[in-house]
């Protein structure tokens, strides 16, 4: 057998002679094992469980941020909508308020507590200027009544508005009502004359008008200074009511609270010492002594 050998050339001659060391790379690259041709390349089982438990760990993470976002959502749209609900019916009632004026000759302002179990449930009865006609014959009074109802759909408390803006023999009835806000809880009015906080004002039996008193109360007649709103709502108006929980407190209520100043509050009321008012006490003071004075001098 004839070795074939590497021949050289250089300027046009052959050079047969063998080139050192190719003998033992041969022997060398004959020697190392080669890739059968059915053999694939792959993972081993460390890689595989290596990288199961990275995109298990993954997965979870990923799992739980989703989680707590549906769950942030579910949570915070029934309070933002409450929300909204409340700022609302705040806003219309504190509009009218401001606007307020006396309702009729026998009531002129007429706030009611009121109980329902555990919670409160105030009314509110008084003519506002805070009223656009739509009709013939309408001007710009209208009786209006806050109070609380049952919704007949979902059986819980609504807040709700009674506007009439025609004048009739019975101010407190008539007209027409509308819901302006769910999921109500409570809701609770107070009247300041200017110096206290009253839970009721007006005399809606008209009985305290009747009675001789020799101390004057100002929450009988005329206009309170101020009123003093809190609404307490559900917040997860979605939930069952309370009748069917068996409780009636809820933790998780929301109370929304604001004061409305009446601006016609100071004009349409008189000083008691003048006699205006059916409740004042007599005059019982001698030509000499102030009005605001007792007989003994003493203030």
């Amino acid at each position: 057998m004839k070795d074939r050998r590497p021949e050289l050339q250089i300027a046009g001659s052959r050079l047969n002679a063998p080139i050192r060391g190719y003998s033992r790379l041969s022997a060398a690259i004959r020697a190392y094992p080669r890739p059968s041709s059915d053999s694939t390349g792959g993972f081993t089982l460390i890689e595989m469980v290596i990288s199961a438990a990275l995109m298990s760990l993954i997965l979870v993470s990923a799992y739980l941020c989703m989680h707590a976002a549906l769950a942030s959502q579910k949570l915070i749209e029934p309070r933002l909508e409450m929300l909204q609900s409340a700022r609302v019916a705040m806003a219309l009632i504190t509009a009218d308020l401001r606007c307020a004026c006396p309702l009729s000759q026998e009531y002129e302002f007429v706030g009611t507590h009121r109980m329902s179990g555990e919670a409160e449930t105030d009314s509110l009865d008084f003519a506002t200027h805070n009223y656009t006609p739509r009709r013939n014959g309408e001007g710009d009074f209208c009786a209006v009544s806050v109070f609380l109802d049952k919704d007949p759909r979902s059986g819980q408390l609504s807040l709700w508005r009674r506007r009439n803006p025609h004048i009739t023999l019975d101010p407190l009835s008539g007209g027409s009502r509308e819901q302006i806000a769910k999921g109500v809880l409570g809701l609770k009015f107070e009247y300041s004359d200017g110096y206290d906080w009253y839970e009721t004002w007006g005399d809606p039996d008209l009985r305290g008008k009747q009675q001789f008193s020799l101390r004057v109360q100002p929450n009988l007649s005329g206009l309170p200074e101020a009123v003093r709103i809190t609404l307490w709502l559900n917040a997860d108006p979605r939930a069952k009511p309370m009748e069917e929980q068996g409780t009636a407190t809820n933790e998780s209520a929301l109370v929304f609270q604001t004061v409305a100043r009446l601006n016609l509050a100071d004009s349409g009321q008189t000083a008691p010492s003048v006699g205006s008012s059916t409740n004042a006490a007599p005059d019982t003071s001698t030509p000499n002594q102030a009005p605001g004075q007792n007989p003994g001098g003493t203030p």
